[in-house]
């Protein structure tokens, strides 16, 4: 779960940073697309990565789910859950909602089959982005995803230093908080973009 919590973590981190690329300007960011395309072996070794991570990551949390579940109908883990944090116990949900989007999301800009009115962009990243963004359902569910996103890797980045055995009591509060920070910061990011849409600083 760690492992494929960091290789996840660690894309929507360089995901983001990429898309930051349209406050640059049009060119900004169909340069980074078109050198994405341009390359790849780069890009679909990336892909592979990722969907195998995304699998097995939802495996496992299924796993740790019924396990948690089953430890709590046990009795024992009845403090522990009381303890738990808002994320923490929304973790199965908030994943729940998170894979949805994913499948959207992808349905929506890589595959461009859905809430793009039927327009064709070409190679234009930046106008279709900009057509996206417009649709306020669209981007409002995309917001509600990045918080949902926020949420989930505040307590997944944190229990990747447990998991690994660099958080203890002294350092818990400063590596939780560095967490909930890395959190933030993707899902200020990402939300930057439709807010800039749906606010006319992106046309």
């Amino acid at each position: 779960m760690a492992l494929t919590g960091i290789v996840l973590a660690g894309f929507v981190l360089g995901h983001m940073t990429g898309n930051l690329l349209m406050f640059k300007g049009p060119e900004a960011i169909n340069a980074y697309a078109a050198w994405l395309h341009a390359n790849k072996g780069l890009l679909w070794g990336a892909r592979t990565v990722l969907i195998i991570s995304v699998f097995a990551h939802i495996w496992v949390g299924i796993q740790l789910a019924l396990e948690n579940r089953a430890a709590r109908d046990g009795g024992p883990a009845a403090d522990a859950t009381r303890r738990a944090t808002v994320a923490s116990r929304t973790m199965p949900y908030s994943g729940v909602v998170i894979l949805g989007f994913i499948i959207f999301h992808l349905l929506h800009y890589t595959f461009r089959t859905v809430a793009l009115g039927g327009v064709t962009f070409g190679d234009d990243v930046y106008k279709m982005l900009i057509a996206g963004f417009s649709n306020k359902p669209v981007a409002v569910f995309y917001i509600v995803s990045m918080l949902l996103l926020c949420l989930h890797l505040s307590h997944g980045v944190s229990s990747v230093f447990q998991t690994l055995g660099l958080r203890n009591e002294r350092w818990r509060a400063r590596l939780d908080g560095l967490a909930l920070a890395y959190a933030w910061i993707i899902a200020l990011g990402f939300i930057s973009i439709p807010l800039a849409v749906l606010t006319g600083c992106l046309k």
